[in-house]
């Protein structure tokens, strides 16, 4: 039996309505600034270890929650299991992040790829269901994807990468190579996170963390055609309750109509963008979820806290507008953890005080 769900106001937020206070999440908040998971990574060997490891898995997830009185707990997992269940040969290297031992080049290349079995991502939909158990009701389960572009990127380029080149190259020189990649990982992307949906995930979030890196009105065609083609796919309800799906484009800001526009129930933004005007410019039609700049945490408790009102007074009113109060992008692994006591504290006081005065 699924435990009832003690604290929604996450969810609820999501989806625009009324909530006693802002909710707030961490980007990356089970990961490298906590000591703990460090220990825990330890004895798993490798982040491959850690993530295919459902105990470990559900113990990670599970660690800010003990520290934090966050609002959500997200899946710990990598947005590229999906081209490692492909047969791209997935390695992280220490110090140097993700690696594929077969990146796709050429039109070969490109011929044999398909969607993968999600038997072979098996480890991760049993991680969601032994977390959701592990949460009992505490607070809801994020599951998660790349985008279609932001897998292929790395697909690609077999790396991270700072011009994208290769990607680049393809785009140009063979956009048909591309558009059947971006269609095989749209396909794959929509049925893993179905499958995160099945197994207890309780909303879910897509990451495109490098659509900002093309230009004008490609964006809209490799990046932003594809995530909404995930979008349509994905069940919107689940154990009788909708499904929220949040949209995340890092260096998006131009184009905030446009991902508004996808059919997604919230919009993460990043720390360019200003959350007044980004609901100025979209209305109350999505929810907003963002966007601090993830260096304040190394300021002082003082200027922590002044940029967490600072940035819930940029939201505006309260009401009808849902906001998720984030990071703009993923906390670093340098974070002090008494950073985030100091954010999270200041977020729930200072937003019940502006929800009870609306």
């Amino acid at each position: 039996m699924t435990a009832v769900l003690k604290n929604d106001v996450f969810l609820r937020a999501l989806l625009r309505e009324p909530v006693p206070y802002t909710p707030i999440w961490l980007m990356r908040q089970a990961g490298r600034y906590l000591p703990e998971y460090k220990a825990t990574r330890a004895r798993a060997g490798s982040f491959m270890g850690l993530a295919q490891n459902t105990e470990y898995a559900t113990e990670v997830t599970l660690q800010p929650l003990e520290r934090f009185e966050l609002d959500a707990a997200i899946l710990f997992s990598d947005i590229l299991t999906v081209p490692d269940a492909m047969g791209l040969g997935l390695d992280f290297v220490q110090g140097e992040g993700p690696r594929f031992a077969h990146p796709l080049r050429d039109e070969a290349d490109v011929a044999r790829l398909a969607v993968p079995d999600m038997d072979k991502l098996r480890y991760v939909f049993d991680a969601v269901a032994s977390i959701r158990r592990a949460l009992d009701g505490r607070v809801p389960l994020i599951g998660f994807a790349g985008s279609p572009w932001t897998i292929a990127c790395y697909m690609v380029e077999g790396r991270g990468s700072t011009d994208y080149r290769q990607i680049k190259t393809m785009l140009y020189a063979r956009p048909d190579l591309l558009h059947r990649i971006l269609e095989i990982n749209a396909e794959a992307t929509c049925r893993y996170l179905n499958a995160q949906i099945d197994a207890g995930a309780q909303a879910v979030m897509i990451f495109d963390s490098w659509g900002g890196v093309l230009a004008d009105g490609l964006y809209q065609a490799f990046s932003l055609a594809y995530t909404r083609k995930v979008i349509a796919g994905l069940k919107r309800e689940h154990e009788g309750r909708r499904v929220p799906v949040i949209a995340f484009t890092k260096g998006g800001g131009q184009w905030l109509e446009d991902i508004a526009a996808s059919s997604c129930d919230a919009m993460g933004l990043d720390w360019t963008v200003n959350l007044g005007q980004a609901r100025a410019r979209v209305g109350d039609a999505v929810a907003l979820q963002g966007n601090l700049d993830p260096m304040t945490l190394f300021g002082s408790a003082e200027a922590i806290r002044a940029e967490a009102r600072r940035t819930l007074d940029s939201f505006g009113p309260v009401g009808q507008g849902g906001h998720v109060f984030n990071l703009g992008h993923g906390i670093s692994q340098f974070t002090p953890p008494e950073a985030v006591t100091e954010l999270v504290d200041e977020v729930h006081s200072y937003s019940r005080r502006l929800h009870a005065s609306k």
